[in-house]
């Protein structure tokens, strides 16, 4: 204890010296903390995205292409899936419920998913919590479109109100459906999911809006204005995917094998976590490439600190000098420049997660209005844990060469100094 009382004491003379290595060292240390935040938040809201949903089933394109598509509506499928395919679907006995989607269209940049009434009701996000409305109602009839939380506030939109779709995901270059505006029923309570930033209206809508258009271009001196739309079958001859919920879990093995070898039409089931785990063993080089920069500017960091306790070693030889004269064993010296590194480390931790927070708290809005990530300022994870303790470990063995140039001072040197 008289040993850690000295490191303590000897870190405090020189206070304004280390606060620099102490900043150097909790600037790293946030940095590594904040990717292993990101990184696990992320991938948590990925895996959150969509519940209690056991298959997603679709044209064969890929099992990564197709989720990314239906659970994020990022990417496009080139293929599509018959409507005859999907109530064939719906009629297996191990089939508790499906929800057929449409995609293809946008509002100001925003996907548009055409689907049923029973997405609200069946479809999950987080620890199985169901999709809440904040305002109004969910979707009865054509035309009528429920918007995300995150849509509903950047857009500025309030129900009732009407809105036009755009043809395509690309506000800039689609083609506006402004001759068959929608109007704003519904506006969903927050998810932190892909959800937020999605507008729901039902098959009939996306249907009626492309009565005039083949070939994904309107037709020529063709238009169906609006009061008569409602005479056509409005009945969808295609869909992009359709999610899938079964009575009984054991069974989703034995349906995607009968999906997946279905003579005839081409499709593909997937389960979800299993594509999404997938998807992550794609960016797996990425992640640890971010990760070793982290490490490469924790190390630089902690460089420092070796760098500042060599050089205040030759300041505090007479100090050190002293300590020998007193009894102090070159042992004792050792640990006592040890042990001020490892004091130095430990704040630099210490201000290093109360940055990370601070961090936390000011990304967490942006990456759940761009990204659809929540980032959560919770206690340090088990991971993060481990992190710090890696962190603490590497700050003692850059403390090891201090402490043995220490060691290596002898009494004369320190008594009479070198000029």
């Amino acid at each position: 204890m008289r040993v850690l009382g000295l490191a303590f004491q000897s870190a405090w003379a020189r206070r304004f010296t280390l606060s620099v290595t102490v900043l150097a060292i909790a600037l790293a240390s946030c940095l590594l903390l904040l990717m292993e935040r990101v990184r696990h938040d992320t991938r948590l809201s990925f895996m959150e995205s969509v519940s209690g949903v056991d298959l997603v089933v679709g044209p064969r394109s890929g099992a990564v292409a197709l989720v990314l598509q239906s659970v994020f509506h990022v990417g496009s499928v080139p293929h599509a899936m018959s409507w005859q395919a999907h109530e064939s679907l719906s009629q297996h006995p191990a089939v508790a419920w499906t929800v057929p989607l449409l995609l293809g269209d946008s509002l100001r940049g925003f996907p548009v998913v055409g689907t049923s009434p029973s997405y609200i009701e069946h479809v999950r996000h987080g620890d199985q919590q169901p999709i809440a409305l904040a305002q109004g109602r969910a979707f009865a009839a054509p035309f009528e479109a429920v918007l995300g939380h995150e849509v509903a506030r950047r857009l500025r939109l309030q129900l009732g109100q009407a809105i036009s779709l755009t043809h395509g995901l690309d506000e800039t270059h689609g083609v506006a459906h402004d001759d068959k505006p929608m109007t704003v029923v519904g506006i969903l309570a927050p998810t932190g999911t892909p959800l937020d930033r999605t507008v729901l209206v039902s098959l009939a809508s996306i249907t009626a809006m492309h009565l005039d258009w083949m070939g994904g271009a309107p037709l020529p001196g063709m238009h169906i204005p609006l009061e008569h739309v409602r005479k056509f079958n409005l009945q969808p001859k295609e869909l992009n995917a359709v999610l899938v919920g079964l009575h009984r879990r054991a069974d989703v093995f034995k349906l995607q094998r009968q999906i997946n070898e279905r003579p005839g039409e081409a499709l593909q089931a997937v389960m979800p976590g299993v594509a999404l785990d997938e998807l992550w063993d794609m960016l797996a080089q990425f992640e640890r490439s971010l990760q070793a920069m982290a490490w490469v500017v924790t190390a630089v960091g902690l460089a420092g600190l070796m760098a500042t306790l060599l050089a205040g070693l030759n300041e505090r030889r007479r100090e050190l000098a002293v300590l020998r004269a007193l009894g102090a064993t070159p042992l004792s010296l050792m640990g006592l420049v040890m042990l001020e590194g490892v004091w130095v480390t430990l704040l630099g931790l210490g201000v290093g997660l109360v940055l990370m927070q601070v961090a936390l708290w000011l990304l967490s809005p942006w990456t759940l209005a761009e990204m659809g990530i929540r980032l959560h300022m919770d206690w340090p994870s088990q991971g993060e844990w481990q992190l710090m303790g890696m962190v603490l470990l590497t700050g003692l063995v850059f403390s090891v060469l201090p402490g043995l140039r220490a060691w290596t001072m002898s009494l004369a040197d320190g008594l009479m100094p070198r000029s």
